[in-house]
C-alpha cells in the first residue's frame, strides 16, 4: 500500500507542476493532494515536498491556517470569471449558464472566504 500512495503522491505533484504552466489548471489543490499521499507513503518525500522553496508555502499556508495566497485568490476569481465568460460566449442554454454561476460563485465565495497567506 506504500507504494501506491508515493506512486499517487508523484502523479499529483506532476499533476501540480503542469498547472504552473495551464492557466486553469489548478496547482495548489493537486500540492495539497500530493503532501497527503507522501505523508501516507514517504516521511522523507513528504518532508521535501512541504519544505521545497517554491512547492512548500502554498502547502504550509493551508495546513497551519487554511490560507490561500492573495495572487492566487485573484487569479482564481478572473479563471472563474473567464470560465463562465466563455460559455456565455459560446451561447450555451440559460440552465447550463445558471447551473454553472451558481457553481463558480459558491467557489469564489469559498476562496474568499479563507484567510489571505
Amino acid at each position: 500500500m506504500r507504494y501506491l500512495w508515493i506512486a499517487s503522491g508523484f502523479l499529483t505533484l506532476c499533476f501540480a507542476v503542469i498547472g504552473i504552466f495551464l492557466p486553469l489548471w489548478p496547482t495548489v489543490p493537486f500540492l495539497l493532494l500530493s503532501a497527503f499521499c507522501f505523508a501516507r507513503g514517504s516521511e522523507k518525500l513528504h518532508d521535501w515536498l512541504i519544505t521545497h522553496p517554491k512547492f512548500g508555502p502554498p502547502i504550509n499556508n493551508w495546513m497551519e491556517r487554511g490560507a490561500i495566497g492573495i495572487s492566487s485568490k485573484i487569479f482564481a476569481t478572473v479563471s472563474l470569471i473567464a470560465t463562465l465568460s466563455v460559455s456565455i460566449a459560446l451561447d450555451l442554454s440559460s440552465t447550463i449558464l445558471a447551473v454553472q454561476a451558481v457553481i463558480l460563485g459558491a467557489v469564489a465565495i469559498f476562496i474568499w472566504s479563507r484567510p489571505s497567506a
